[in-house]
């Protein structure tokens, strides 16, 4: 065998591992006894050791300087996989071990004390946490200060962004979104819908959905979580939803977002399945599928006006009255605290709290113990309205448990590309509105998988952005799409 093929071997071998690896952290979320968490973290922290000495074998150096490259395969293949060895050289293999460790203990803490409204209960792991990431940060940039180290974590998500464009692309996209806002809110809102849906109802519903937009459940499922998520990749790409019996929306919506994630792990070339090509190209680019299966596609007036009659059958009848009624409702713009099931006008505004609040907590200019203070004020200063509880604050998202600092940002790029995609997607698809009436995503869909989700992580995130829309990223669609769609909801 050659030395590239020797390579791509020993990558093959790694990606499956990994693939078990999060097998792990699923069932943990799923379907993991209780009482079971000390032990899960060990056999986490063993599984990431396993890892990290793959990912670390001066065989595999060798092999990174011998291999020669011909396909395009090999090229993009030779960069990831060098990427991931630069990476993995510079982290002591006791400091992989302790973050995989303390993020599987500091799950099962941040769900009791978000139960409990007890920020106090989270704060020490917290801290733990942050502090083991700092240090993974400074291993990665041979920095102990500034935004460097930000920049180390941010890349593992966004490869070759910066925080300071994020913050520039931010800053153009806030004064937009604020006016927009503020409109909005002085006109009168629309009537939300009300009523007891049956959980089991919500989630045959869901399944249906789940089929239409193209998800094929004989490499995947569905099931419960405190927080929606999706996992794995290529024949077994799952995730998870969650219900409640008087918002039938949270089930909907929070299913059709993580199926535009599985979908574009399940539609990769299977000839990158278990490859360092095998996966999304950046969390940025993974979220610029969940939000545009999600908003542009599954909160259209066309797909809802389907989706109107689904739940009427399904649910025995509705409390509004015509398809354009629950369109309203389903984009109502309403003040509220929670992130994921934020309207598409303020979402954004979410994120850009986060963003700045998890560099400040990086660089040490805000303590752990300041917190949940700075996130309330800064909800107030941003939102004009006081948090009422922690699990409506600082406590309501899982990723800092989970030490993904550096995450955040991906969700407002991705609908920045999301915005980007769906003006080329309309250009080139002309009779997509017809076709999501029928509650056919599929035009739409299709397009995605061609132009984008194929191609894995071949080429970087802003080439597979740029290729897919045949132009530059630019935050203007977004904004034009956000003005132009609530505009004519609440007659601006």
């Amino acid at each position: 065998m050659s030395a590239m093929q020797d390579l791509l071997a020993h990558a093959a071998q790694t990606a499956a591992l990994e693939q078990v690896a999060g097998r792990l952290h699923w069932d943990q979320e799923t379907m993991m006894p209780k009482g079971a968490a000390t032990q899960r973290a060990e056999e986490i922290a063993a599984m990431e050791g396993v890892l990290h000495a793959r990912r670390t074998d001066p065989a595999l150096g060798e092999l990174l300087e011998t291999a020669q490259a011909e396909t395009d395969f090999e090229v993009s293949s030779l960069r990831l996989i060098s990427r991931s060895y630069q990476r993995a050289t510079k982290i002591p293999a006791r400091l992989a071990a302790e973050l995989a460790r303390t993020a599987s203990l500091a799950h099962g803490v941040w769900a009791k004390a978000r139960a409990e409204d007890d920020v106090a209960g989270f704060l020490p792991v917290l801290e733990q946490l942050i502090t083991l990431r700092r240090e993974e940060a400074a291993c990665l940039s041979g920095e102990t200060r500034g935004a460097a180290l930000y920049d180390a974590l941010l890349n593992d998500y966004e490869p070759e962004m910066r925080a300071r464009e994020i913050a520039a692309l931010f800053d153009a996209m806030r004064p937009r979104l604020v006016s927009l806002r503020a409109a909005i809110l002085e006109k009168p809102m629309p009537a939300a819908i009300s009523g007891d849906f049956d959980e089991t109802a919500q989630l045959a519903l869901t399944r249906e959905i789940a089929l239409a937009f193209g998800y094929d459940l004989d490499k995947g499922r569905i099931d419960l979580a405190v927080h929606p998520f999706s996992s794995g990749s290529g024949s077994d790409s799952r995730i998870t939803t969650r219900v409640a019996r008087d918002d039938p929306f949270n089930a909907l919506y929070s299913t059709i977002h993580e199926v535009g994630h599985a979908c574009y792990e399940q539609n990769i070339d299977p000839l990158y399945h278990l490859t360092a090509l095998g996966q999304g190209a950046s969390m940025g680019v993974h979220e610029s599928q969940s939000r545009i299966y999600e908003n542009q596609l599954g909160r259209s007036l066309p797909f809802v006006t389907w989706l109107y009659g689904q739940m009427q059958t399904a649910f025995g009848g509705l409390s509004t009255d015509s398809p354009a009624a629950l369109y309203a409702a389903i984009n109502r713009v309403a003040k509220g605290y929670i992130r994921t099931e934020a309207d598409e006008v303020q979402y954004n505004l979410h994120i850009m709290l986060r963003f700045d609040l998890e560099q400040a907590l990086i660089s040490g200019d805000l303590a752990v113990g300041d917190l949940e203070a700075a996130w309330n004020d800064r909800f107030m200063a941003d939102f004009g309205f006081a948090v009422a509880r922690p699990s409506h604050g600082v406590l309501q998202d899982v990723h800092w448990s989970a030490g993904l600092f550096g995450y955040f940002p991906t969700y407002a790029l991705g609908n920045v590309y999301a915005g980007c995609l769906m003006q080329a997607l309309r250009a080139d698809v002309p009779n997509l509105d017809a076709a999501l009436a029928q509650g056919n995503p599929r035009p739409a869909t299709d397009w995605l998988r061609e132009r984008l989700q194929r191609h894995g992580s071949l080429k970087p995130p802003r080439q597979t952005i740029e290729d897919a829309i045949g132009g530059p990223v630019s935050p203007e669609p977004l904004l034009r799409y956000l003005e132009e769609k609530f505009g004519a909801l609440y007659g601006l």
